[in-house]
């Protein structure tokens, strides 16, 4: 079975190539250029940009919230002004397949938006406590509907062979917007309701948003699943070039109509359940290593060992950019699966240097230089392979027909463990203490490469359909053991 089905993937490829080329005169024109959905992709950047800044926006600022809201010293408020907005994304992230599917990618975008400059808004001018819960969670909102539809946008609008950059590329948003927050956040301590202006900042990127994704191409693969199939050539010709266009709808033709409803107890229980199970796995690993606690409450986490805010955060935001940019770079080279153990390994060591930290073997400005380096090497790591990895992988191994509520249902479970990672992280810090907190975020990471290794795919220069064809087999072939059997083969 693995022989067989291995040497279907490479025939498939060797197939598409053939057929290119003669429906281009027994010319081969090699692949089409990058720079076409080049600006499509950015524009989609920013929703991911503003992903990382609402995120990172409570990190610097969090200190004068409470002071002026009146709750400064309760944990647990302090812990529902960062999670409300997680807990808003877990919300928007279930209608995001929806949405997706129903008014296509770029209406997507613009309905995120929308409560983002609301919730910013509202959070920017409250007076009290409520004020801002409410205005967090429309903001959550609008992030939960964000990151799965930009993942499946650039996915789908992207040329096979560059097509994990361009996935890597949003991680590099988040990172920016992640940087922007800490740096804008700066003068919250010095300037009294400077965290008010922090909110209204980001109500620019997002009807930026808006507004340019009304010139951005719409997805091909969503057109022709609506069966609009001229619409889809005259994207994929903005997208690709005329030259490649029809190359591009024979790989769409090949899974005929996909125009039917996706029943989430498909997902649940019916022949792509290992599949969803895969990318739920993966994003739930994703956030029990830890990784947003750091993201936002590593201000506070870096007063404790006297390092001024200020320079913990810029250093935190180098690490991630820099390891999101190495990701990018290598991402069509070594692979997502490769990228994805050396991440979660390197966590593993990482982590072990804060635990010996936090023990009684380091001590004084030993355990300083442990604790601050290994958390920036953790995070360093991270954006290698566990950030960005999870969403570029999820969007190529759905199958069209199922791939907007798959992500959706992929991404909701993200959005509960990060809403807990967010509530709970400084209540565990206070009553189980650095050591057994940072101990069991690496037995998670340790997980993850063992899961890592027995169950992901590799699915770098391969077409979202070539993808398809090997890890889901027909129904009349579906049995309980098929999946498993054809997803081990692109390993």
């Amino acid at each position: 079975m693995r022989g067989r089905q291995r040497g279907t993937s490479k025939d498939l490829g060797r197939h598409d190539k053939e057929t290119s080329v003669l429906l281009l005169g027994g010319k081969d024109v090699g692949n089409p250029s990058w720079k076409r959905s080049l600006p499509h992709m950015l524009v989609a950047m920013l929703s991911s940009f503003l992903f990382g800044y609402h995120l990172g926006v409570v990190n610097e600022t969090l200190e004068s919230i409470s002071l002026d809201l009146d709750f400064s010293g309760n944990t647990l408020a302090e812990g529902l002004v960062v999670s409300t907005c997680l807990g808003g994304a877990f919300v928007g992230s279930l209608f995001s397949g929806s949405i997706a599917d129903g008014v296509g990618r770029r209406r997507a975008f613009q309905l995120c938006a929308l409560p983002m400059i609301i919730g910013a808004s509202l959070s920017a001018t409250t007076k009290g406590l409520s004020g801002m819960l409410l205005g967090r969670f429309l903001v959550g909102t609008g992030m939960g509907i964000g990151p799965p539809v930009a993942a499946l946008y650039v996915a789908e609008i992207s040329p096979a062979y560059i097509r994990g950059t361009f996935g890597s590329a949003t991680q590099i948003a988040a990172c920016l917007g992640i940087m922007a927050a800490l740096f804008i956040g700066l003068p919250a301590k010095e300037i009294v309701g400077w965290w008010r202006v922090c909110f209204w900042v980001s109500t620019v990127p997002a009807a930026t948003l808006a507004f340019l994704m009304e010139f951005c191409a719409e997805s091909p693969h969503w057109l022709f699943k609506r069966g609009r199939g001229p619409e889809a050539e005259a994207e994929f010709e903005k997208l690709l070039g005329g030259m490649h266009v029809k190359s591009a709808m024979l790989e769409l033709s090949k899974f005929g109509d996909e125009s039917d409803t996706v029943k989430f107890s498909e997902l649940l229980y019916g022949r792509h359940f290992k599949v969803v199970f895969m990318g739920s796995t993966l994003f739930a690993f994703q956030q029990l290593s830890g990784i947003n606690a750091v993201f936002y409450f590593s201000s506070t986490i870096f007063k404790s060992f006297g390092v001024p805010s200020d320079v913990a955060n810029t250093c935190v935001g180098i690490s991630n950019l820099l390891g999101s940019i190495i990701a990018m770079i290598l991402m069509d080279k070594l692979g997502r699966k490769v990228l994805l153990l050396g991440s979660f390994s390197g966590m593993v060591v990482s982590l072990g240097l804060q635990v010996i930290a936090a023990s009684s073997f380091a001590a004084g400005s030993g355990a300083l230089y442990l604790s601050v380096g290994g958390m920036l090497l953790f995070v360093l790591l991270f954006s290698l392979g566990a950030g960005p990895v999870p969403s570029l992988l999820l969007s190529e191994i759905f199958p069209g027909r199922i791939r907007a509520k798959a992500m959706a249902v992929c991404m909701a479970v993200h959005w509960v463990i990060n809403f807990f990672v967010g509530l709970l992280f400084l209540r565990l810090l206070e009553q189980l203490g650095a050591q057994y907190l940072y101990s069991l975020f690496a037995a998670f990471c340790f997980a993850a490469v063992i899961f890592v290794k027995r169950n992901v795919v590799e699915t770098k220069g391969k077409t979202l359909q070539e993808i398809e064809l090997a890890l889901v087999p027909p129904k009349q072939d579906d049995n309980s053991n098929s999946l498993s059997k054809s997803a081990y083969s692109l390993n």
